[in-house]
């Protein structure tokens, strides 16, 4: 399969300059697969990056959007309210755990972040404590907006500004496989517990359910639950990013309920809404918001944009929680993403390959280096099936949609890639 060339004037983001014109085109999607310039399909290995939970071109989504676009398009949040984010909001409280009832709505993972450092960092002041300094992983990732891109220690994110508050960055103590063990949970809160008892109060801890673009790295079990255990003992709130994990991606509807735990605040983004208008959400507890009435400006929160929860976006958004409840994509995330890891943990045994893991429908194939990892992508799409890759780690996240008969044919393909990248590099 050939790749669309495409000479035009868009600049896209995260993308060489000498290499915007050399990029795959895609022009349609329909359910799990999408066809590009050239007339080729693909499996979507990666939901479009992850937004699409419900699958491509779902007709309620479509109708949902339709409908709101004929009857209130959107109107400036802080002049009035509207039924579809009011009703989206009540819902989520209901399906959130614990005190997690109040959400303010956004446009993208990065305004969610920047909004739930804000409200974190402003909560200390409302109480009359001066906490600001923030603890997260080195290869987290939180968006790339100003604060947000504060947070990240990965190469390719870091800023070169002043960072506006203080960050501890924790590192990885050893290799994505070592981690998953008990030893290496261990030595994850170890190096926590130092990183919040050395210096003054943390303001909050933030880390993601699972590492995305730091290497798809899965937490250990249990976890979560101890670093829950350790931010209430120093009492530090805990911040989930739930952008990439959440709305069913892990097999449970947030990443965080695989340990049974209520976060402080969390984020959400891409599968809010599946993808198909922008929309982003944070969601605090009870208490926090109510400190809110404390502070010294407006006695409210002083951040939002003109297109936050927008109407059209809030009403698909209710779309995606009744065909994932109707569609049971939450259970079939589960049983796929089980199937898919099982069947690429096969390919363990190549010597291109030091690590298989997953979590519900996202699974990576860590390589030996990045340029096994582009020649298993590379591979994957010539026999039909989209992944992608960031330095020796190939990511397959398809859409919560996905069948048993697409797993079976994406197992085969991927199957296929590595067989051929191997062959090559012993060459």
């Amino acid at each position: 399969m050939q790749n669309s060339i495409s000479t035009s004037s868009l600049w896209r983001p995260w993308t060489p300059i000498t290499k915007q014109g050399n990029s795959l085109r895609i022009v349609e999607t329909r359910g799990t697969r999408v066809r590009d310039a050239d007339g080729n399909w693909y499996l979507d290995g990666i939901s479009g990056v992850l937004n699409a939970s419900c699958g491509h071109g779902h007709p309620r989504l479509i109708e949902a959007a339709t409908r709101q676009l004929q009857q209130l398009v959107h109107y400036d949040p802080m002049v009035s309210s509207h039924d579809p984010a009011e009703t989206l909001t009540a819902r989520l409280a209901e399906i959130l755990p614990g005190e997690l009832n109040e959400t303010c709505l956004h446009n993208s993972g990065s305004e969610a972040t920047e909004a739930a450092l804000r409200i974190a960092l402003q909560y200390w002041r409302n109480i009359g404590e001066d906490r600001n300094r923030v603890i997260t992983f080195t290869a987290g990732y939180h968006g790339s907006t100003y604060l947000a891109q504060q947070l990240s220690g990965l190469p390719f994110t870091i800023s070169e500004w002043a960072r506006p508050f203080p960050v501890d960055h924790v590192d990885m103590p050893m290799s994505a496989r070592e981690v998953r063990t008990e030893e290496g949970s261990d030595a994850l809160i170890a190096l926590f517990a130092k990183a919040i008892e050395t210096g003054p109060p943390a303001a909050a801890v933030m880390v993601e359910p699972l590492l995305g673009l730091g290497g798809c790295v899965v937490l250990p079990a249990g976890f979560l639950a101890r670093l829950r255990q350790l931010c209430d003992q120093h009492g530090t709130l805990l911040i989930l990013d739930e952008v990439f994990c959440g709305f069913g991606r892990t097999g449970r509807m947030f990443g965080f309920e695989h340990d049974g735990i209520t976060p402080d605040i969390v984020t959400m983004s891409k599968g809010i809404s599946g993808g198909y208008i922008p929309l982003a959400a944070t969601t605090v507890t009870s208490a926090i918001k109510a400190s809110f009435e404390h502070e010294p400006v407006t006695q409210g929160l002083r951040y939002g944009h003109t297109t936050g929860g927008h109407a059209v976006a809030a009403a698909v958004a209710n779309a995606v929680l009744d065909v994932m409840a109707d569609e049971k994509l939450v259970e079939n995330a589960a049983t796929q993403g089980t199937a898919l890891l099982e069947g690429l943990g096969e390919l363990a045994s190549c010597p291109l390959i030091t690590d298989v893991r997953g979590l519900g429908l996202v699974v990576a194939i860590e390589t030996d280096g990045p340029d096994s990892a582009a020649a298993i992508a590379a591979g994957a799409a010539q026999s039909g099936v989209m992944t992608r890759h960031e330095r020796g780690v190939v990511r397959i996240a398809p859409p919560l949609t996905l069948t048993a008969e697409d797993t079976t044919e994406m197992l085969q393909k991927i199957g296929t890639a590595v067989d051929r990248a191997a062959a090559a590099a012993s060459r």
